[in-house]
């Protein structure tokens, strides 16, 4: 009967154990998911606050004689479809991804092309509303590079996790799943190299 009580002992205390292993690679893989999605939350925010910048962008050059309406148009178009793509934080894929990523580079193209195409409207770089937003602009992308890059650390640590041992096991019981990763935009690598320190191009002499 001791013998008997002494086993049952063993095989209870192994069992409460693995329940505090468990529980305790559970609640690390639950805080490193929630570190993954705060980190899209605020890249997100990061591209919202340059589509905030658009629309006062946009009527800034409209102020400029004869600056090109084509240009305008495929921005403010950009800029409609980029608020529109999303992530689901709770439930990212690789198509939204991909999605929310095409969204956004076509942005920063049409973006890029404005501000090549201001290069030949010196009166309007010396604007202050443009100066400014511009500088808005500046910081807000350097903030988006940024939130990428945490976005893309904490994601690989967290997929990492899950696929080790022992965590491996409980995100296999629970349903962890691997958050996808923004991949090079080739698009974007083909956009207009922006300066915003290049001095103001002065208009040519008159002949």
């Amino acid at each position: 009967m001791k013998k008997s009580w002494t086993i049952f002992g063993i095989v209870a205390g192994a069992i409460v154990l693995l329940a505090m292993l468990l529980a305790a690679s559970y609640n690390g893989l639950v805080n490193s998911r929630e570190t993954v999605r705060g980190s899209i939350n605020n890249l997100q925010s990061q591209y919202q606050r340059r589509a905030d910048l658009v629309p006062n962008l946009v009527n800034t050059v409209k102020g400029s004689a004869n600056f090109e309406q084509e240009t305008l148009t495929n921005v403010i178009n950009a800029r409609a479809k980029a608020t529109q793509v999303t992530i689901d934080p709770s439930k990212a894929t690789p198509e939204q991804i991909k999605q929310y990523q095409e969204a956004q580079g076509e942005l920063s193209q049409a973006l890029g092309r404005l501000i090549a195409v201001s290069e030949n409207y010196p009166d309007l770089k010396s604007t202050a509303a443009f100066n400014d937003l511009m500088t808005q602009l500046e910081g807000t992308e350097n903030r988006i590079q940024v939130a990428r890059a945490d976005y893309g650390k904490t994601a690989q640590l967290y997929n990492t996790k899950i696929q080790r041992f022992p965590t491996n096991i409980s995100a296999g019981i629970f349903g962890f799943q691997t958050f996808p990763y923004f991949t090079a935009d080739e698009k974007a690598q083909k956009a207009p190299t922006v300066d915003f320190n290049k001095p103001i191009a002065q208009p040519a002499p008159a002949q």
